[in-house]
């Protein structure tokens, strides 16, 4: 059974601009320096020093691959050139990993965090996020022959089912607390997790629904398993400085600007379609 849904079918829903806009007034009142209207905004340092720093794992097709020239590629590499040239200046990649994404950030070792990043309430705690750009739920991906077989968290839950998982994220968190009798296995790379379900050491990895689909077009013999229809309710965004209001304020705006304009659904056909 093949289960290859287009990109007009998956349910990849884009946020309309309209929820961006009520995302970026939804934030309270500034009021003194701790709301990030002052000079320490990174608003300001950013355009002073020319320079965006912008981490991300860079293993995550199509949001943000590095390439064997360490170059970056994807969805999220093509809106933060456009979003660095607003603010007049160049982005610089800052390579990390799914762990380290969140303390590095936190750390002020970046700007701005990148890459196919899922909204969590345990990030929110210690980070901003932008308006979410996209609705990209948790989607299982399988050998194609193996499809009907897992079609329900309780169908892959099974004693005789290996799951496999990247460490770090959402992806870890989602296997660990829905998989309770399935054989877990962590792998360190993302990039090669999908050869160890052809190589038949593993048989589903859950990730988001863009992932799965674009994996399935790059990978013949997996199939995504109802990418229409997610196990789980997910939303995409970029993680941002906490309490820098200021900065969040302009990042909102200009996703907004790039929906409304139509510049930003022509990136993501880009890389989708």
């Amino acid at each position: 059974m093949r289960n290859r849904s287009t990109s007009s079918s998956i349910g990849l829903t884009f946020i309309a601009a309209a929820a961006a806009v009520l995302s970026g007034c939804a934030m309270p009142p500034a009021s003194g320096p701790a709301a990030g209207a002052s000079s320490s905004s990174h608003l300001d340092t950013v355009q002073k020093a020319a320079v965006l720093r912008i981490c991300t794992p860079g293993d995550y097709k199509p949001f943000s691959f590095q390439k064997a020239d360490t170059s970056f590629e994807g969805i999220d590499v093509d809106l933060m050139t456009g979003f660095s040239a607003s603010l007049g200046a160049r982005p610089e990649w800052i390579k990390t990993t799914w762990a380290n994404l969140l303390p590095d950030l936190a750390a002020g070792k970046c700007d701005i965090a990148v890459g196919g990043v899922s909204v969590t309430t345990d990030r929110q705690k210690r980070a901003f996020f932008s308006a979410p750009y996209m609705v990209n739920g948790k989607t299982p991906i399988a050998r194609c022959a193996d499809v009907a077989k897992y079609q329900s968290v309780a169908a892959i839950d099974k004693p005789s089912v290996r799951v496999i998982f990247n460490p770090g994220g959402s992806n870890e968190r989602f296997a660990r607390t829905n998989f309770k009798q399935a054989r877990l296995t962590l792998h360190g790379e993302n990039v090669t997790i999908f050869d160890e379900i052809l190589a038949n050491r593993a048989d589903v990895f859950v990730t988001e629904a863009a992932e799965a689909i674009t994996q399935q077009k790059l990978k013949p013999g997996l199939c995504a398993v109802n990418p229409d229809k997610p196990l789980q309710y997910g939303e995409m965004a970029w993680m941002l400085p906490r309490d820098d209001v200021a900065f969040k304020s302009y990042v909102d705006q200009w996703l907004h600007l790039q929906q409304a304009g139509g510049d930003f659904q022509r990136t993501m056909d880009r890389w989708l379609k």
